[in-house]
Order: C-alpha cells, then sequence, then structure tokens
C-alpha cells in the first residue's frame, strides 16, 4: 500500500522517502557511552583528513623530485596520473573488502596501505616513487568509496552533517598539504616532506583501530551482497556515476591550469600560487553548510542548479577578465565547485538503501568519475596546444559544466520525482 500525499514528509537522510533505518554503531544515545561516540567521530575526521594530502603535497614538490631523480616533465607529471588513475581503476576492491571484512575495517585496512605506500614512494628511487605512488592511489581509491558507507552506517539520521564534515576534512587536508609541503621540504628535503604525510595516517589508524575491532550487534553491517549487474540497471546509478564523472572533470581542468592561465594572463607566478589557494578555502566554506542543508531536503535539485551556476560563473570570470578582480572569480569557482563535490557524494549517500548498497554505488560512481577526471587535464592541454589559447578550453569547460548540471539534476531528484511512486520499502526504488 503506498502512502498518500497528505502524508508528513520523511525524515532527512532517507534514500526514497523512508525514514532512515538505524545501523549498527549508528550515531545514536543508546550506541554506547559518550566516549566512545567521541573517538568514533574524532576517528572519522582524522580519517578524512587523510583523503588528499597524499595526492595534493606532491604537487609542490615536483621540481625537486625531478631535480633529484633526474625526471622530465612529462615523467614528473606522471606521478600524480599514477594516483587519479589508480583512483578510478582500484575503487571496486573497496565493496570486496567490504563485504569480507565490513567497512570499518576497510577503512582501517585503507590508512594502514596509504601510510606504506607514502613511506615507499620516497624511500628509494623512479621504481619505488612510482611503485609507492600507485599504493598511495590505491589506498585512498579505498577510503574514497568507503567513506559514504560509513556514514550510512553510522549516521544514518544526520548524513547531510558527516557528509559536510568529511568532504570538508577532504579539502583542508588537500589545502593543508600544499600549504605546508614546501617549508618542510626546504629545511628537511623533499623525502622527509612527502613522507610526512604518514604521520597523519598512522595516527588516523590509531585512532580508528577501535571503532574496526569493536564487538556489536549486527556484526558486519556494510558487508551484504549487492550485485553490481542490479546496480547498473537502475537508472539513477547512472545519473549519478556521470554526475560525479562530469564535476570531477570541471575541478581538475582548474586545479591542472588554473595557475598557467593566470600566469600567461600577466600576474606573478606567486600571485597565481595564492589564487588557487584561495579557491581551495572557498570550497571549504561550501562543503561544511551545503550538504548538512541539501540534506534535510527531499529534492536536491536547486542546489545541484546553484552550485554549477557559481561553476560557470567562476569559468566565465577567468575567460573574460582573468587579471580583473581575479580573487573573486576564486571565491564563487571555489563555492560552486567545493558544492558540486559535497552533493556528489550527499547524493551517493541518500539514493541508495543500506551501507553496501552505499559502498557499491560509491565504488562504480567514483570508479568512472576518477577516470573521466584523469583525462580532463590532458584534454584541455591539447586544446590550448591546438588553438593558442584559453578560450576554446575554457569554453568546452563551460559546456562540460552545462552537461553536469543536467545529470545533477537527475541525479538530485527523490525516487518519487523519478517514477511517480513512493515505495513502501526502502530500497525498492531509489
Amino acid at each position: 500500500m503506498t502512502r498518500s500525499t497528505t502524508d508528513p514528509a520523511p525524515e532527512p537522510g532517507s534514500s526514497s522517502g523512508d525514514p532512515p533505518q538505524p545501523g549498527a554503531g549508528s550515531f545514536r544515545p543508546e550506541a554506547g557511552q559518550g566516549r566512545t561516540r567521541v573517538l568514533l567521530v574524532a576517528g572519522f575526521v582524522l580519517a578524512s583528513l587523510n583523503l588528499r594530502p597524499a595526492l595534493a603535497g606532491m604537487s609542490p614538490l615536483l621540481n625537486e623530485i625531478m631535480s633529484d631523480l633526474g625526471l622530465s616533465p612529462a615523467a614528473g607529471g606522471g606521478i600524480t596520473t599514477v594516483m587519479v588513475v589508480c583512483l578510478g581503476l582500484l575503487a571496486p576492491v573497496a565493496p570486496a573488502l567490504a563485504t569480507r571484512l565490513g567497512l570499518d575495517r576497510t577503512l582501517l585496512i585503507g590508512l594502514l596501505i596509504l601510510a606504506a605506500g607514502v613511506g615507499l614512494r620516497g624511500a628509494g628511487g623512479v621504481t619505488a616513487l612510482y611503485a609507492g605512488s600507485a599504493v598511495v592511489g590505491t589506498a585512498i581509491a579505498i577510503m574514497n568509496v568507503v567513506m559514504p558507507g560509513v556514514v550510512k552506517q553510522h549516521f544514518p539520521d544526520r548524513i547531510g552533517l558527516f557528509t559536510g564534515i568529511y568532504v570538508s576534512g577532504l579539502v583542508t587536508g588537500a589545502a593543508s598539504a600544499s600549504a605546508l609541503m614546501v617549508p618542510i621540504e626546504e629545511r628537511y628535503g623533499w623525502r622527509t616532506a612527502a613522507g610526512s604525510v604518514a604521520v597523519l595516517a598512522v595516527a588516523a589508524a590509531a585512532l580508528w583501530a577501535p571503532q574496526a575491532f569493536a564487538r556489536r550487534r549486527g556484526g558486519r553491517a556494510a558487508g551484504g551482497r549487492r550485485p553490481y549487474a542490479m546496480l547498473l540497471r537502475r537508472r539513477v546509478t547512472w545519473y549519478v556515476m556521470a554526475f560525479m564523472g562530469l564535476q570531477s572533470l570541471t575541478f581538475y581542468i582548474m586545479l591542472a591550469w588554473l595557475p598557467t592561465i593566470f600566469r600567461d594572463a600577466g600576474l606573478p607566478a606567486d600571485q597565481a600560487g595564492y589564487l588557487l589557494a584561495l579557491t581551495n578555502l572557498a570550497q571549504i566554506a561550501a562543503t561544511l553548510t551545503v550538504p548538512l542543508h541539501a540534506g534535510r531536503a527531499r529534492s536536491q535539485v536547486p542546489h545541484v542548479v546553484m552550485a554549477a551556476v557559481l561553476t560557470v560563473a567562476g569559468y566565465v570570470g577567468v575567460l573574460l577578465a582573468p587579471a580583473t578582480l581575479p580573487w573573486l572569480w576564486m571565491i564563487v569557482l571555489g563555492v560552486g565547485q567545493g558544492a558540486s563535490i559535497a552533493l556528489a557524494l550527499l547524493i551517493i549517500a541518500l539514493r541508495a538503501p543500506d551501507p553496501a548498497s552505499v559502498t557499491a554505488l560509491s565504488a562504480v560512481a567514483q570508479s568512472s568519475g576518477y577516470l573521466l577526471a584523469a583525462l580532463g587535464p590532458f584534454a584541455i592541454g591539447l586544446l590550448h596546444q591546438l588553438s593558442g589559447g584559453w578560450t576554446l578550453p575554457l569554453v568546452t569547460g563551460i559546456l562540460v559544466c552545462g552537461v553536469q548540471v543536467v545529470f545533477g539534476v537527475l541525479a538530485g531528484l527523490p525516487a518519487a520525482a523519478r517514477t511517480g511512486q513512493v515505495p513502501d520499502r526502502v530500497g525498492e526504488v531509489w
């Protein structure tokens, strides 16, 4: 029997119109004592801070690494490419681990693999550098995928809040690593600077370990199987995949080329770097606020549209007047891009009915998303080389934003709006 249209609105955070179902270890008063809840949240936050430093912290060290190891610019750029490709190709590893071990232990394994990869990366020559980078990419891929499932499992009635918290941790970790790598390198060398990220990973693993090995009712709540064939038959899966991929593409285009665009417009190199840092800071404001508000809404469409509008406005500002009020364009662009990634990850958590399904949807969305994102900087660079300027590349980026908003709207619609019905059970339509 379906609900009438006069029924009260569902609780925020449900995937298909039903109140959220508490999972094992969910963030409720009866789930444990206050100290246990504090450790859970603290471990979750510290884990989120590890999602980007090992990736973002390499760019400021690239010149020193290339000089020390005799790498060409193409080979130096390959360090980041290896990590981003691994983010896409190895994302499906996470659901397989979660099926056997549960989400909490899978996150712990990701943190330990990250620490090992960071250590390997700076321990030897070129082979160790690339091998360690591949291990780092694998670890980040695992953690990327399981974090939405961890939110669904432990905080089912606070999905918007904790999505905002962990995406903010992701952005904060990236910005902090970018800022700290050069001072550490100047004092201790690039190997110590690059290896310093392992300290954060080990600290997070130590704090998360009690949660990973805790015994609780319900066992491995996220360990249920979710066949990919069934997942891929649902239209919403493809909408979420496309939205995740396209917003990642528009982000990595700007991440790779913004400093060069500003320098070609006549701005000093240091100012170009500060502007890139500014757009990262603006993302934090969006990731803290947008998921909290959007997670309470039945439809995320208005938020998706506004985020795309702001991203396009940032692109247009950089295209038409890169040297005029560049700080304004960076704030607008940062808010738009920060809101977009936060919404993509929030929608993954909202559209699937249980932690296992969230993990599977996260895997397919992030796998396709990062593989697409890896092509963006190369394609834009090629367009710049062929056209001799930045107009064609930036117009292409704006067009991609237009496609992004289409799939974002389709992904942001609740199940009832997409199908014309409200399901009787969680997960019947999503």
